[in-house]
């Protein structure tokens, strides 16, 4: 499955709770990220039906000094049970938020991303 551009719509209450949830961590271009969250929109997700999700900053968010790449947390997702399931990563494509990744290692595809309380930090 390849990425399917969407018409661009706001971050939901989940997706904004997950770049906070990542972005509270202290590194190089945290400040910026962070104030970007804001004017970020979704513009495609990765597969029909997929939680990740390319994201796109309107021109009023700050470039952050931050290399392309993975945002530098290790954000690992447990179930209620406490069982390692996943991870997710935020994205950086020139000092802007440019998507968020939901890597899981169950046998079937979660339908959305998981609530931060289900998230471990690892700077």
């Amino acid at each position: 499955m390849g990425v399917v551009p969407i018409p661009p719509r706001p971050l939901t209450g989940r997706e904004t709770e997950i770049l906070n949830s990542l972005l509270s961590a202290d590194f190089d271009g945290a400040q910026q990220l962070r104030e970007q969250v804001p004017h970020t929109e979704v513009v495609a997700t990765w597969g029909e039906g997929s939680p990740s999700v390319d994201l796109r900053v309107a021109p009023a968010g700050t470039r952050a000094d931050i290399a392309d790449g993975e945002v530098p947390v290790d954000a690992q997702v447990h179930d209620t049970q406490g069982d390692y399931t996943g991870e997710i990563t935020v994205w950086v494509t020139d000092g802007y938020l440019s998507g968020i990744e939901y890597a899981w290692i169950t046998d079937d595809r979660p339908q959305e991303l998981p609530p931060p309380s289900q998230i471990t930090l690892v700077v």
